[in-house]
């Protein structure tokens, strides 16, 4: 279908959340929206905070940027801008664009008369930021520990935070994360494979339906999840990769402060040990 006569199908009326009509309107094919105006707002913001940070650092090279969160001793209070004070207004910034963006998504999805999982999957990446930005620092009582923004120093703040539990991938709630994002990865891989498989056969040969590719995976495997299944698999893997990646943050420092392969020592003393 071509786009012109596919956006007729889509560019309706209606749908949005705020503002109603007034702000029912579309940039090029792109819908704007209330929730795309805020969006802008914050991002344009946030960005020009950025670039006010780098330009009193010591830097401009972009890997070496760093926008630090303020010294644990300020707490939670408001630092000065020079201090982690424009830390604070750039997380803000980040919070207003990324919610905004969930809420434009939602306005297009009530347009289109379609289900809200688009908006719903993108609030688990929302909230794996929050956790680490905002959760996390309230419950350890201080806005430093935050992740800085920058690109080494996010880096070392990683690694520095895993080192600090001694072997963070101990961590529980960090083994169901992994284990669904690398699942993730395998389901669509296996999808996008079988898809790209049919849709190129070799020269001479017809393009395959989704009856062979069912049929393929019922070959090789066993089983086959079906078109419509194996998206329902993916949505469901990367949200609980997103859930438990904040979880497992969140519940280290304000819930466990000690290394994590302690943790596991409630395993060693099970009674059945004993015999």
């Amino acid at each position: 279908m071509a786009m012109l006569s596919f956006e007729r199908k889509y560019r309706v009326r209606g749908g949005t959340l705020i503002g109603g009509d007034l702000f029912d309107f579309w940039v090029g094919p792109f819908f704007v929206g209330f929730f795309g105006v805020t969006t802008a707002f914050f991002a344009i913001l946030g960005t020009a905070l950025i670039v006010w940070g780098a330009a009193i650092g010591p830097t401009w090279n972009v890997w070496r940027i760093n926008i630090a969160p303020p010294d644990l001793s300020y707490g939670l209070a408001f630092a000065p801008l020079a201090r982690g004070g424009l830390w604070q207004l750039i997380t803000i910034c980040a919070i207003g664009a990324f919610c905004s963006w969930a809420l434009r998504q939602a306005e297009i999805a009530r347009k289109l008369g379609m289900g809200m999982h688009i908006p719903f999957a993108y609030a688990f990446a929302i909230l794996a930021y929050i956790s680490l930005e905002v959760v996390r620092p309230v419950l350890m009582g201080a806005w430093g520990f935050g992740f800085p923004y920058g690109i080494m120093s996010h880096l070392d703040w990683v690694s520095n935070t895993g080192y600090q539990y001694l072997h963070f991938h101990y961590n529980p709630a960090h083994m169901l994360a992994v284990s669904f994002f690398f699942t993730n990865v395998m389901a669509l891989a296996l999808h996008g494979s079988l898809v790209l498989s049919a849709a190129n056969p070799a020269r001479g040969e017809a393009v395959k339906s989704a009856e062979q590719e069912n049929a393929y995976f019922r070959d090789t495997i066993g089983y086959s999840i079906g078109t419509l299944g194996i998206h329902r698999l993916g949505l469901f893997l990367a949200v609980s990769a997103a859930f438990w990646s904040a979880v497992c943050i969140v519940i280290s420092g304000p819930f466990w402060s000690r290394g994590w392969p302690e943790w596991w020592g409630w395993w060693l003393n099970l009674p059945i040990w004993a015999h």
